[in-house]
């Protein structure tokens, strides 16, 4: 009845990096990138790419919304 569903939530997004190593350590280099330097325009723009290409990847396999 009372399921802590944020809980649930941050340790199926951390069983997602730790199954995929290899992506989850390019993605969030990416991020850190983006966020801490300012990398050309169309450079920013591929490495944005791969990071929503990322999120839809993480949405699709933790299927939050299953029903």
């Amino acid at each position: 009845m009372g399921q802590n569903l944020g809980g649930t939530m941050l340790k199926n997004i951390f069983v997602a990096f730790l199954d995929n190593p290899f992506i989850a350590s390019i993605v969030i280099s990416d991020l850190f990138i983006l966020l801490f330097h300012k990398p050309p325009f169309i450079f920013s723009l591929g490495m944005f790419a791969i990071l929503i290409a990322y999120c839809l990847f993480l949405g699709q396999k933790l299927a939050i919304f299953k029903i």
